[in-house]
Order: structure tokens, then sequence, then C-alpha cells
């Protein structure tokens, strides 16, 4: 079930909708594996996630989930950097998923830069099929987090109505060191 007071939750609920067996989708920071596990559900068998993580214990973790739920032959694992997707995946995505900030229980000096999230946000975005979606959670409540939310505002507004559409969700009732969410789609039928 789908935890809508988590803006993750909400995320999940686009991409739920985006997804379907098949397709091929990134994770651009696995973190502890929660939205890689969610990923290779929504794309069956036939379908591939590409998770990245600069990390090694990020990885095992994933790795870890992967095959409890049965789905590590579904998953490419990549210990490099998010900025070099374009590297590792040449075919045309459906999803990309980047939650920024720190690993969770890891280091909170190892964290997501605003030049290289924006190089990798840049390299999904060009892979993206019309009809797809990139989401982005950016945690905002550590040294450096606003800074990459502010170099990532700057990017989305950018982009050309006329073949994407950025929305952005934000807590009102919350202070302003809680997450936001980014969803960046690429136009169906570009004008």
């Amino acid at each position: 079930m789908i935890n809508l007071e988590k803006i993750t939750g909400i995320a999940w609920l686009y991409l739920k909708e985006v997804i379907a067996p098949g397709d091929v989708v990134i994770d651009a920071t696995a973190g502890n594996g929660n939205d890689t596990v969610f990923l290779a559900e929504l794309i069956g068998e036939n379908g591939q996630v590409f998770a990245f993580d600069i990390q090694d214990e990020a990885l095992k973790i994933t790795k870890e989930k992967l095959k409890k739920a049965s789905f590590d032959q579904r998953v490419t694992l990549i210990c490099d950097s998010h900025e070099y997707v374009a590297k590792y995946v040449r075919t045309p995505i459906k999803a990309a998923v980047f939650n920024l900030g720190y690993l969770p229980g890891g280091d909170k000096n190892i964290i997501t830069k605003p030049q290289s999230t924006i190089k990798a946000l840049a390299a999904c975005y060009n892979l993206l099929k019309p009809g797809g979606v990139i989401t982005l959670t950016v945690y905002v409540g550590h040294t450096g987090g606003d800074e990459e939310r502010v170099f990532i505002e700057q990017y989305l507004q950018e982009i050309p109505d006329r073949e994407g559409f950025v929305i952005k969700h934000d807590y009102l009732n919350r202070p302003n060191t809680y997450p936001k969410l980014y969803l960046l789609g690429k136009r169906r039928n570009i004008v």
C-alpha cells in the first residue's frame, strides 16, 4: 500500500500510472533499495531497471532486498555516479527516480551534489520516452540540500513547455526542511 503521508508515496503514484511491464527505467539513487524494488515489480519479468549508487553499502542493501523479492534478475546494479547514466544506458526509458541527499542510516557527509545531479537529470530526460516521467525527491534538511534544490529548480524552469511539464509538490503545513517532490514529464505529443 502506498503511503500518501510520505512524499515518496506520491512519487510512487505517478510512477505506477506511467510504468508498464517490459519498460526500461532508472533508479538514479538506489540508496536502501526501496524504489529499486518498487520499480522492479512494475516493469515485470521482461523489463529492466538500472540502479545507480556510489556507495557499495547501498548496493549491497539493495541487492539483498531484490533477492528477497526474487527481482534480482530484472535489475542491473551500477556502482558509479548517476552523472554517468549515458555511459551505461542507451535504451529509451519510461521513467527515472531520484531520491537526493544522503543514504538513510549512512554517512551524512556523502551527499548528492548539484552538478552531478543536473548531469544525471539531463541524461535521463534525453533518454525519456514521450509520456515518460522523472520523479525527484529533494531532501533539503541537511547541509547542501537546499543548494541542490535551487539548482534543480533552475534547470526544471528551463524545460520548454512545448516538450515537457514540471510539477512541484510541497507540504504547506510542515517546516521548510521537509522534502520537496518534482515531477518532470515528457509530453506525448510534442508541440
